[in-house]
């Protein structure tokens, strides 16, 4: 992460993102490329994450990876739509989508929990997962619209995280 432009703010907002799920009792799973040689997750993340299901790919697209079906199968089935955060946006996350979409997944990238190493490479990135129809928008729109209205528990959990 520390070659990733923004890093910070990719990592602020997947946190968030998780949070969000965490308190919706929405699954998460995680993965890394190939963590040997690019290091396993931020600190910051890998706390959240601990207890989730996660795998180590050398795949771009985590859909070629044999380990992501095995998570998503134990996924409850009413699960038609991946959010996607991470880096790098015009590798990985492009890939990854794409993937998604191709297995069937509604998809949807926010935009400002993803990064690359360039600027431009992520912005051309979200530019061209919006040509082919994946949603993109900000994570605190995907946090709101998850969590519908205010007053329940799932909103009191996230007040802290979302001020």
């Amino acid at each position: 992460m520390a070659a990733i432009y923004e890093a910070d703010r990719v990592v602020r907002n997947t946190s968030l993102l998780v949070h969000c799920a965490k308190a919706l009792g929405m699954p998460v799973m995680a993965s890394t490329q190939y963590k040997k040689g690019l290091g396993p997750l931020v600190p910051e993340l890998a706390g959240l994450l601990a207890d989730d299901p996660s795998i180590d790919k050398v795949e771009f697209n985590a859909f070629a990876c044999s380990g992501t079906a095995r998570i998503l199968e134990r996924f409850p089935s009413r699960v038609d739509t991946l959010i996607l955060a991470g880096a790098e946006a015009h590798i990985c996350i492009y890939q990854t989508a794409v993937g998604a979409v191709a297995a069937g997944y509604r998809v949807w990238v926010a935009a400002d929990a993803v990064s690359s190493r360039k600027k431009e490479n992520a912005e051309l990135a979200l530019a061209r997962m919006q040509a082919l129809g994946i949603d993109v928008g900000p994570t605190e729109m995907a946090v709101y619209e998850l969590l519908q209205r205010a007053g329940t528990g799932a909103f009191k959990a996230m007040l802290p995280h979302l001020k």
